[in-house]
Parts: structure tokens; sequence; C-alpha cells
């Protein structure tokens, strides 16, 4: 497996999917960068859904988690994802930028 860049996304407030396991593929996040390009402090979302669920509040892996202003962030993580598991975020204002990084496997 090679790690990659998987999405980046310059975030909106509303959940926008980043990433999505394409078909016949199991995938590894590693690593998701946030970075607020902004001179004030603002908030984000993370979300997970496994086959791209209906939103529920179980899917949130981080929600509306303070950044400081000109800051970034990088979360080491090891989420696991399967084929049409898609991953979304979302922030405060548009000010937000988010990268994945990780691996891809055909299974």
């Amino acid at each position: 497996m090679a790690y990659k860049v998987l999405g980046q996304l310059a975030a909106t407030t509303t959940a926008t999917a980043v990433y999505e396991v394409p078909s016949s593929t199991e995938t590894v996040v590693s690593t998701i960068t946030v970075c607020n390009r902004a001179a004030a402090a603002k908030t984000y979302r993370i979300i997970l859904r496994p086959n791209d669920e209906t939103l529920a509040d179980k899917h949130y892996l981080a929600y509306d988690v303070n950044i400081a202003a000109n800051d970034t962030v990088a979360l080491t993580l090891g989420i696991t994802m399967d084929a049409t598991d898609k991953l979304y975020v979302s922030s405060s204002t548009n000010d937000l930028s988010f990268n994945v990084f990780g691996s891809e496997k055909a299974v």
C-alpha cells in the first residue's frame, strides 16, 4: 500500500464529502490536517458515514472543535474504511482547509 493524498477541500458550512472509498477498495486514513486561514478562531466537524448512511449522531468523529486563528492541526488517526464509506467535513465559515492522507488497497 502506498500512502497518498486521498482528498483536499476548502470547507463550507455544509457537510461536504472530502473522500469516498472507491468500489472494490479498502482504505486506511492515517492523517487529517485542518488549516484555519482566518485571523479568528473557527470550529470544524468531521463525519464518517459507513455506506453513506443517513447522518446520525454516531457518525461524528469531531463536533464543533475549536481551531485557533492562523493555525493548523494534524489528527493522526488510523480510520479503516470500506468501499462506499464517505468522510465528510464542515466548518463554521469557509476559511478552513482539510487534507486527508492515507492508503488504499484493492480487494
